[in-house]
């Protein structure tokens, strides 16, 4: 079977897999990103066209809908621009440090390095390079905060956080 044709039909599987956990298991297991660490999970159902050009470290989440982009395609625009300048497809990779959450609906572009402890907040647009112990979010995503104040926030917050399977009490204590 050709390679492209194995590639996609990759895809598709991961695409049919509902359950996250078992996504997480399966690309994993068939090496579908260039590397992958301990304690990944992987929530999107569609994987980017050049996911060997994705890396990830220890402890990495990936929240639902989050669009990593390896290339862009303007090339394609261009070469018919009749200037006389060949333009060839442009694709870069992108590296996901240690301790990093990627929120839902979040972009992220190509030459992208996302250092470590890394919270980046759902909807961003990551269009640089993200440093060593940040939280960001927005378009495009900016620092909001450090990691280890986002840590002691959300340890006192753990403290009146209801933890309880009873909707209606959550509801009363809202």
């Amino acid at each position: 079977m050709k390679k492209h044709v194995k590639r996609q039909l990759l895809r598709i599987r991961v695409y049919l897999i509902l359950d996250a956990f078992k996504r997480t298991r399966y690309i994993t297991k068939h090496n579908i990103f260039y590397k992958v660490g301990a304690n990944f999970f992987f929530q999107p159902r569609k994987i980017p066209s050049e996911p060997k050009l994705i890396s990830f470290g220890d402890n990495v989440t990936v929240a639902s809908d989050v669009t990593f982009i390896t290339h862009d395609i303007v090339h394609q625009v261009l070469n018919n621009l009749n200037n006389g300048t060949w333009y060839e497809y442009f694709a870069g990779p992108i590296k996901v440090g240690n301790n990093v959450f990627i929120g839902s609906n979040t972009v992220i572009l190509p030459n992208i390095k996302i250092g470590n402890n890394v919270i980046i907040g759902a909807g961003s647009i990551v269009t640089k390079d993200i440093p060593d112990g940040s939280v960001v979010a927005g378009n495009p995503a900016k620092l909001i905060t450090t990691f280890d104040k986002y840590i002691e926030k959300r340890t006192e917050l753990n403290k009146t956080l209801i933890n309880s399977e009873n909707i209606e009490e959550i509801w009363e204590n809202f």
